[in-house]
């Protein structure tokens, strides 16, 4: 045990130095850790033996019964950040009023560090998704969802709202410390109140059908600072993880007819410049200018003049007009051929 404290207090320390120097290694952890996918976890539900201090009073250690142990941080210090209490209101589901008008056309949002966690609400294909549905926006996804079967909080976080709301029935609605927050809707029960905080995976109520719903199932949302956007940018559902540690966001993520693109998640059609993104738009072009000249350069068809030709025989010969013959040649319905000339006939 004393040997295991030693070697979490060496890795306290150099936690705390890494974090000094964040600033500095933003940019490298971005292409280097910030991709990696993360896979769900519900290390949360295993029985903990005790907790430690490290040298970072927000962040401790926590040994489970297991063997294992990570660190965390301390919500008690957490909390204190304005983004939980800047817009706090339990009951207004949009706190911020309007969404963002000056979102920046390109930002990046840290999801999980070595100090968060993740758990998929349900690895299941989604059933309705992001977008509008009937004529009415539908600002999540709905995942399939058993009643009575317990719900799991997808990342860490202070509950803002655990009340029945409309056409959410009962309605969870957990802020992260990133400013996403996440939506449990149609919930059978709430097991927590706001102002609680919870870890990923913590169970928060169990799925139902209360509210404006047609059957079980858990109808899933991710807004940041008020602001919807498609869930899927954030998690594969189909697989259960993560998609990416750092989350690259354009603004038009928040257009409601805006879902999930998967080939849009390269790492330079989402950082370009816009410089780059007109030289690509340029260079898009001429391919395609070229590839419409090469299609018809293949298309054309050539008559060699012969004697007695004229030109409403060839335009006979090949189902064309003369005025047609005259307009891909460049020449007049006057003109006099000249045995040996090509006439471009297509």
């Amino acid at each position: 045990m004393r040997r295991l404290l030693m070697i979490l207090a060496g890795l306290a320390a150099a936690f705390s130095a890494f974090a000094q120097d964040e600033d500095r290694q933003a940019d490298s952890l971005r292409y280097r850790f910030g991709r990696q996918t993360v896979q769900s976890s519900n290390k949360k539900g295993t029985p903990y033996a005790d907790t430690l201090d490290t040298g970072n009073p927000a962040v401790k250690v926590v040994l489970y019964n297991n063997g294992t142990y990570r660190y965390v941080k301390d919500p008690s210090m957490v909390v204190e950040d304005s983004v939980f209490t800047a817009f706090w209101d339990t009951k207004t589901v949009n706190p911020y009023r309007e969404e963002p008008k000056d979102i920046p056309d390109r930002f990046s949002i840290w999801v999980v560090d070595s100090l968060d966690s993740y758990c998929c609400p349900n690895q299941v294909k989604p059933r309705s998704l992001y977008g509008y549905r009937h004529g009415r926006r539908h600002q999540g996804i709905d995942l399939p969802y058993p009643t009575g079967t317990p719900v799991p909080a997808t990342f860490d976080g202070k509950v803002r709202i655990s009340e029945y709301v409309g056409g959410y029935g009962n309605l969870v609605v957990i802020r992260h410390a990133n400013g996403l927050e996440t939506f449990y809707g149609h919930l059978s029960r709430r097991d927590v109140k706001a102002g609680d905080w919870v870890n990923a995976g913590d169970i928060i109520g169990l799925g139902g059908s209360t509210g404006r719903s047609t059957g079980p199932h858990l109808h899933f949302e991710t807004r940041y600072y008020g602001a919807a956007f498609d869930p899927q940018w954030l998690i594969d559902f189909e697989t259960g993880t993560l998609r990416h540690r750092l989350l690259k966001v354009r603004s038009w993520y928040f257009n409601p007819n805006q879902r999930y693109v998967q080939n849009v998640d390269d790492e330079d059609e989402i950082f370009r410049t816009d410089e780059e993104d007109r030289l690509a738009a340029e260079e898009q072009a001429k391919k395609e200018a070229a590839a419409r000249a090469a299609a018809e350069a293949a298309a054309m068809r050539y008559h060699t003049v012969r004697s007695g030709d004229t030109l409403s025989s060839i335009a006979r010969k090949y189902h064309t007009s003369v005025r047609e013959l005259c307009r891909l040649n460049g020449i007049k319905e006057s003109s006099i051929l000249r045995i040996g000339q090509r006439l471009r006939v297509r």
